[in-house]
């Protein structure tokens, strides 16, 4: 079965990935700012700022967005750096991702017009599911016996 396209020249990509806090929480604690600066960008780390543990779950939360919007923009052979997918925190608490460097390109590549961002966590799993509208080329719209014409 193939999906529709959402609207005319429009398909949907979807990402999604779950991360133990503990794992995070781990991570800090044995290779530090190292780690971090690695992983994350100065605005992330700056949104998670507080009690360990709200550090960690938030940053958990982040690492889950960064793998989920990896699954949507399908790298391949293409090595990313984890701070090219930075999830951005406005006044108002709302999260959106920006892309940077090879990911943005990638997204450019899949046609990627819009990309939106959910984050959760509880105990110690975090989530996060990355959705992106993306144009069709013309020649995706087209079904394989009309290519074989």
């Amino acid at each position: 079965m193939t999906a529709a396209p959402v609207a005319a020249g429009l398909r949907i990509r979807s990402g999604v990935d779950l991360v133990a806090v503990s794992d995070v929480d781990n991570a800090i604690t044995q290779f530090g700012q190292r780690y971090l600066d690695r992983v994350f960008t100065a605005h992330e780390i700056e949104s998670c700022a507080g009690l360990a543990q709200r550090v960690a779950e938030g940053l958990a939360a982040r690492f889950a967005a960064k793998e989920a919007a990896i699954k949507v923009l399908r790298p391949r052979d293409t090595p990313l750096d984890w701070r090219s997918i930075e999830v951005r925190r406005d006044a108002d608490g709302i999260c959106t991702l920006q892309l940077s460097g090879t990911a943005l390109l990638l997204a450019e590549q899949a046609g990627i017009v819009d990309i939106s961002v959910a984050l959760s966590h509880e105990g110690d799993i975090a989530t996060a599911m990355v959705v992106a509208l993306c144009a069709t080329p013309p020649e995706d719209l087209t079904s394989t016996t009309e290519r074989e014409k």
